[in-house]
């Protein structure tokens, strides 16, 4: 059961639209279900003689009584709203069941509390089987405005007490971070407009991307105004420095033609001006590198951070967990974008998923999760996809986001446990289209069974707690090819073994020499380095790479977007 808070200054206009046909012939039967006082509340939708401007004078009664005390001024925002629908698949309720979900919320909200003769004027209007709309005027009967002080929280707690108890389906508790969802008009519109989604979901997407590339605030406006989004700033009076930003879709205009906008902050908490600035530290993008050494270094070291983020998870400090929890979700974006093959659409469907999850009510430590940030954007100028290394950085994601979902659940945050969740069923539906011809084809290259032998006392002296199962996991064949590949690399094979099998705990994993693959895969080739070194000595330098625009994918589903339009 889902409540909607909000609130407005036009009685007879919300009204109007609960008692008319709805924007697209979708209201049926509008009546009232319960009110302040049943017996003197017009129902336009009962009785004809009633009308829309009399039950507005009737609820707006105290709010004139207050406007004539104000010198003529009506309180600000006065009328409040409150869709409550259930869930999709649950039983349609009753009119009197859905009286006693409005007379509790009013109750819960402090609205109408029971026994409260002075309370607001309010109505419960229902037009369709899954609904109903609550709507009240905020001003008592004494002059006073009531105490709606956490009104959406306590709506919220207040649905799920009536779920368990009308046996609905059981919706996860929020804690008021969560973005706004879009309103019925904007989905209306959308599907209008033969759109998969709102306007308002749409930019918060190209947002979070966006905002997950760049390095810096004017790099950020700049790459949104080239996907064809329009940008409008606020700036302060005395400074002239941003202080707020608003987003505008292409070709998404309202019925004067004129562009609808959307503040950062209304796309989604962490999409304010000063939460981006937490993140995006004003560097200009010449200190940052603009070609690697390796082309492989932005996946290995965005794999060795998230390695490092799942300690974090572990470690007790939830503002350092939280900062790197944030810093994941932009992680992901990025390996969406650098990503090609059939999985890129799970990983960017992982990386909207996420989204929830990436922040909560407990204050992220963002400078906790500088290396994971910064590796990450690397992500945004690589100019390949490295086979098996990738792979390895989507096992690592896989790990991370189970750990996350595991965080999220011992700290009560429901809905985030659940966005982990969602993410983590993505991520391992990419990590198996993406690995399993890749392990196979290393399974198909074995080295011969003397090597492999020899590869079996390795493993039975450097782990001889884990060998056993090493050894019976069907991809221990692969793992054999893997470390005929690093011994030619400069490892010692004894000794990787060694190393990677201590990083964390294998005793959890269902395929550890899987586990073992995927971490020796990370692991730098020795030779390219000390080849490298001796190159910089010798004072040769690496060639530049171009790198490529980092919202690249974006910019794709901007246009398709333009298409539909």
């Amino acid at each position: 059961m889902v409540p909607d808070v909000s609130t407005g200054s036009d009685t007879r206009g919300l009204i109007v639209y609960l008692f008319g046909p709805g924007r697209r012939d979708e209201h049926t039967d509008p009546h009232i279900v319960a009110a302040w006082d049943t017996a003197g509340a017009p129902d336009p939708g009962r009785d004809p003689t009633a009308t829309y401007t009399q039950l507005a004078k009737r609820l707006d009664h105290h709010v004139d009584l207050r406007t004539r005390e104000l010198d003529g001024k009506k309180p600000p925002q006065h009328v409040w709203h409150c869709p409550v629908r259930t869930a999709p698949g649950d039983r349609y309720l009753t009119d009197t069941e859905w009286a006693e979900v409005a007379r509790r919320i009013v109750h819960a909200t402090g609205i109408a509390p029971e026994g409260d003769e002075k309370a607001c004027r309010w109505i419960a209007v229902r037009h369709a089987d899954d609904h109903i709309h609550i709507m009240a005027t905020t001003v008592r009967a004494d002059g006073r405005r009531p105490r709606t002080h956490h009104d959406g929280q306590r709506a919220q707690a207040e649905c799920r007490k009536i779920e368990a108890e009308f046996g609905l389906s059981r919706l996860k508790s929020g804690d008021l971070t969560a973005p706004r969802t879009p309103t019925g008009a904007e989905r209306a519109k959308a599907e209008r407009q033969g759109q998969p989604v709102t306007a308002r979901h749409w930019l918060r997407e190209q947002a979070y991307a966006v905002a997950a590339a760049v390095h810096n605030e004017a790099d950020y406006f700049t790459v949104l105004q080239s996907l064809g989004i329009k940008v409008m700033t606020r700036l302060g009076p005395e400074t002239g420095d941003v202080i707020g930003y608003s987003l505008a879709a292409p070709g998404d205009t309202n019925a004067a033609g004129e562009p609808v906008w959307y503040g950062g902050s209304k796309l989604a908490p962490d999409l304010s001006i000063n939460r981006l600035r937490e993140r995006l530290p004003d560097q200009k993008v010449a200190d940052h590198p603009r070609y690697v050494a390796d082309p492989a270094d932005p996946w290995r070291h965005t794999t060795t951070a998230i390695h490092a983020a799942h300690t974090i998870l572990d470690s007790g400090d939830d503002a350092a967990a939280q900062g790197h929890l944030a810093a994941f979700g932009d992680a992901l974006y990025n390996i969406a974008s650098a990503t090609t093959g059939p999985h890129r659409a799970e990983l960017r469907a992982a990386a909207m998923a996420f989204n929830r999850a990436r922040r909560s009510a407990t204050r992220a430590d963002h400078q906790a999760a500088t290396a994971l940030r910064k590796a990450a954007k690397e992500l945004a100028y690589a100019s390949n996809e490295p086979g098996g290394l990738a792979i390895a950085l989507l096992f690592a994601t896989v790990h991370l986001a189970r750990a996350a979902a595991k965080w999220h659940e011992q700290r009560g945050h429901e809905q985030q446990a659940a966005a982990a969740e969602e993410a983590l069923h993505h991520l391992q539906t990419g990590y198996q289209q993406a690995a399993t011809p890749v392990l196979a084809d290393l399974a198909r290259r074995a080295p011969r069974a003397a090597t492999a032998s020899r590869y079996e006392q390795d493993v039975r002296a450097a782990l001889p707690d884990h060998a056993d199962r090493i050894l019976a996991d069907p991809t221990w064949t692969a793992l054999t090819t893997t470390l005929t590949h690093a011994e030619t690399a400069g490892h010692n094979p004894r000794r990787l073994l060694t190393e990677v099998g201590t990083q964390r705990e294998l005793d959890s994993a269902d395929h550890p020499a899987e586990v073992l693959n995927w971490r020796i895969t990370a692991q730098p080739n020795r030779r390219t380095q000390a080849a490298r070194s001796r190159s910089t000595i010798s004072g040769t330098s690496s060639t530049p790479t171009t790198p490529h625009l980092p919202a690249t994918p974006v910019a794709a589903r901007s246009e398709e977007r333009s298409r539909h339009r």
